[in-house]
């Protein structure tokens, strides 16, 4: 089972069109679930202590939508950098070793909070560059539907 938490909400039709495409793909290979937690207002020029409020509250609802045996997957700027085909070999490797349960978490436009980047099993980089925080759900759904393309040997991936 693929879980992924994201903060916010998706209004535009491209993006939520291309989330249904890949969520569609992915129907063959995994159960999928897609959770969408509230993101804070964040008010212009706001002072680190009222940002650091708002990643802890968005962090708080994040962890609720996280199970004891998930196998969390942080998006991170920090985080470890890996090829498609990494990816898919990491995530075959886990499921060798017994886990069925991933979560892949994307923060909102702040980040993450302490505490769920400290909750991480793997804290995953796509590049050093920003990512709109929406656009990362496209992004990642197609990494994760191109990594069973590749654990099963099929074309698509090239």
């Amino acid at each position: 089972m693929i879980r992924i938490i994201a903060v916010g909400k998706i209004k535009e039709k491209y993006l939520t069109d291309a989330i249904a495409e890949y969520s569609k793909r992915l129907g063959a290979y995994t159960g999928l679930e897609i959770i969408q937690v509230a993101d804070e207002k964040c008010p212009e020029g706001a002072p680190d202590s009222v940002l650091f409020r708002i990643k802890e509250k968005e962090g708080k609802r994040i962890l609720e939508n996280i199970a004891d045996r998930d196998y969390v997957i942080t998006l991170e700027i920090c985080g470890k950098k890996l090829s498609s085909e990494g990816l898919a070999e990491h995530l075959e490797k886990m499921r060798v070793r017994g886990v069925s349960d991933f979560a892949f978490v994307i923060g909102g436009s702040l980040g993450l909070s302490p505490e769920v980047s400290s909750r991480a099993d793997l804290k995953l980089s796509f590049s050093d560059m920003t990512f709109p925080h929406q656009l990362m759900r496209v992004i990642l759904l197609e990494q994760i539907y191109r990594s069973f393309k590749i654990i099963r040997k099929e074309p698509y991936h090239k």
